[in-house]
């Protein structure tokens, strides 16, 4: 296919999300539920058939190139325009985030049709989905954009989404608040990150006079010898934007509270769309990272710490949706650490096989959770509750009230252990081939690197051993598990396609193909070449294997008998499982260090500096206005022959001073 004929359809992977919420608005609340989802559902899927397109048409013009499609700023001698570009790395970005997030749409019909009524609320279908294609839209225009500028509307975009996603139910959770409050956390932590991303890109604009990526990468070799503390400035300050977006230390913290939002949305943050911009910031960056090693290094380390460090959490965690967080933190660990040391093919590799099998596993996750609420519902139909107690006290995204769900949702559970073994890295699937080209690498240039991410692999390959344990194997820990029933096709469908994708996305990057380094060399700067090294493989492999066999041991050969009965690791670790469980009181430690100071000294400048200073000079000239007013007022006293004596005066005085003068 001709590249010049498909390149003005580039806009068209925006517009057609944003036609799918024009046309929801206008028309939602005739077309009912169905029409709503299959217009949102198309409006994806046609962005999805565009982005194939393009990438047809780049299989001839590998190189690529940009669509203008308006002039957006112009002052002075700087111009921005809202280009589209158009090269193998932005239409892979493009594919995922459109593929993927067509699935999450469809899947969503199914899903929020029951969510909406379990919540008590049918009315926000509608808003759902239009929240849903803004998510969509906004991520196209963040991963074609052709400038620093138009990349940062798409960054702002995906976090406003995300806000409005995360707080769906906002008046929902803990005390009527704690949905909104994770929604802010969301907001807030990300403004921080992004105020880093503002400044490297103004430290961009003062020092390579534009914002178009050709411009500054093509120039950064020369201005890095000349000012290389300003490279490394810029890439530090751009790596302080990828901590708040994908989720790294210190940043992270936003991600597991984000699970507040409806499990869609978990799935499309973490597997499609927000995430993953900041390992795509760093790869479409990599003429500015690799000029200045430190920065590299200090990229990889941030990512190889965030890698193990997450996956420790995860090991303590009950909720089936945050072991699934934590997870999807730990993975981008290993996609920053590989953008980090300069294999930014094994990054997008891994970003997208982390893709399609962490979608599959927060869907499949979602479709456990409706199982479990008509359990729960069916027991409270028939009044035979006695474990849960009433509703509000249940809640079916623990692990602790599983059990069984393998003999009652056998194709959820097939699905799912798909996409578990992919993530835990086990041979043919997806994630053994992606995870094993960053371990590779990191053999050979990072040792200390590679014992890192070798033991985030074996916790990896041990929680998802506990996961599947809890929630598919046993006896039923609940009357909600022992009466849960599979889900509508609408949710096991999309499913099914992922867990194909998730089961054979390795051959993107199979080790005798290397198709995808091929694809991406035409984009990414400095590509190196993908390696396969069988012993690294083969320790890679024996380690998940040995972590899942560890995991079987102590959790699925002799499964909890109740939802009250202790984690078998609490007693063996004590304190350190306590430690797992509360997340290392991290967020404690943010609330110690940052929010109640934070707090404190607001209220502090509120009253003797607001209200006492600022306030009392404000109402101070107030004051006076009113009593000057109220003393001229005395001579409006409503008599004429003081108004008629008064004039007199005045005509006395001007002829006197005309005399005298």
């Amino acid at each position: 296919m001709n590249f010049e004929t498909v390149l003005p359809l580039a806009p068209w992977v925006v517009f057609f999300p944003v036609l799918g919420i024009i046309l929801n608005l206008l028309f939602g609340k005739r077309l009912g539920e169905k029409g709503i989802g299959v217009i949102a559902s198309l409006a994806a899927g046609l962005s999805f058939g565009v982005a194939a397109l393009l990438a047809l048409g780049l299989t001839g013009h590998p190189e690529g190139g940009t669509y203008h499609l308006l002039r957006w700023l112009a002052i002075g001698d700087f111009t921005a325009d809202w280009n589209f570009r158009v090269d193998t790395l932005s239409v892979t970005m493009m594919l995922v985030v459109a593929g993927v997030g067509t699935l999450i749409h469809i899947y969503s019909i199914g899903y929020m049709h029951a969510d909406v009524r379990h919540e008590g609320d049918p009315a926000r279908f509608r808003r759902f989905f239009v929240f849903l294609n803004l998510f969509v839209a906004a991520m196209m225009i963040l991963v074609s954009a052709d400038n620093f500028l138009m990349l940062f509307v798409g960054w702002e975009g995906v976090g406003l989404c995300s806000y409005l996603l995360i707080g769906f139910w906002f008046e929902k959770g803990a005390g009527g608040i704690a949905n909104a409050q994770a929604a802010k956390k969301a907001f807030v932590v990300n403004r921080i990150g992004d105020f880093g991303l503002l400044i490297a890109i103004f430290l961009i604009f003062y020092n390579f006079g534009s914002l178009d990526f050709e411009t500054v990468f093509a120039q950064a070799p020369q201005v890095a010898a000349v000012l290389p503390g300003v490279i490394l400035a810029i890439t530090l300050f751009m790596l302080l934007g990828v901590t708040g977006k994908s989720a790294q230390l210190p940043l992270y913290v936003w991600l597991p509270d984000a699970m507040a939002g409806p499990t869609p949305v978990s799935a499309l943050i973490h597997a499609a769309t927000m995430v993953t911009a900041g390992v795509y910031l760093v790869a479409r960056s990599q003429a500015l990272y690799q000029q200045i090693a430190l920065a590299q290094d200090v990229v990889m380390w941030v990512g190889a710490a965030t890698a193990l460090f997450a996956a420790t959490i995860a090991l303590g965690q009950y909720d089936i949706k945050k072991v699934l967080a934590y997870s999807t933190i730990s993975q981008l660990g290993f996609m920053v650490t590989a953008v980090g040391m300069g294999a930014a093919v094994a990054g997008m590799f891994h970003l997208v096989t982390h893709a399609f099998f962490k979608a599959l596993l927060f869907l499949g996750a979602g479709s456990v959770i409706l199982g479990l609420e008509h359990g729960h519902e069916h027991a409270a139909a028939h009044g035979s509750h006695t474990e849960e107690g009433h509703h509000a006290a249940f809640d079916p995204q623990d692990m602790r009230n599983m059990g069984g769900l393998r003999g009652k949702m056998p194709l959820t559970f097939w699905v799912y252990l798909i996409g578990a073994l992919a993530l835990a890295g086990i041979a043919p699937l997806s994630g053994f081939f992606s995870k094993d080209e960053i371990l590779a690498d990191a053999s050979l240039h990072h040792p200390a690197v590679y014992v890192v991410l070798t033991a985030a692999a074996f916790l990896t390959a041990f929680y998802v051993a506990r996961q599947l344990a809890m929630v598919f194997f046993g006896k039923p820990r609940s009357e909600a598990a022992a009466g849960a029933v599979e889900s509508p096709p609408v949710v096991t469908v999309p499913l099914v396609i992922l867990a194909v994708l998730a089961a054979v996305g390795g051959l993107l990057n199979f080790p005798t193909t290397h198709w995808l380094e091929k694809w991406l060399e035409h984009s990414l700067y400095g590509v190196q070449p993908a390696k396969f090294i069988l012993s690294v493989a083969l320790i890679s492999l024996a380690v998940a294997l040995a972590g899942l066999l560890v995991g079987w041991l102590i959790y699925g050969r002799k499964p909890l008998a109740d939802a009250r009965q202790p984690d078998p690791l609490a007693r063996p670790l004590n304190g350190l499982f306590l430690a797992l469980e509360n997340k290392w009181w991290v967020d404690e430690l943010y609330q110690a260090l940052v929010v109640r100071p934070y707090l404190r000294l607001a209220q502090f400048l509120a009253q003797p500096v607001d209200q006492g200073v600022i306030d009392g000079l404000v109402n101070g000239v107030g004051n006076l206005m009113r009593a000057t007013a109220q003393s001229w007022r005395r001579i409006q006293n409503g008599y004429v022959r003081s108004y008629a004596l008064t004039i007199l005066l005045g005509v006395v005085l001007v002829i006197t001073y005309l005399v005298l003068r």
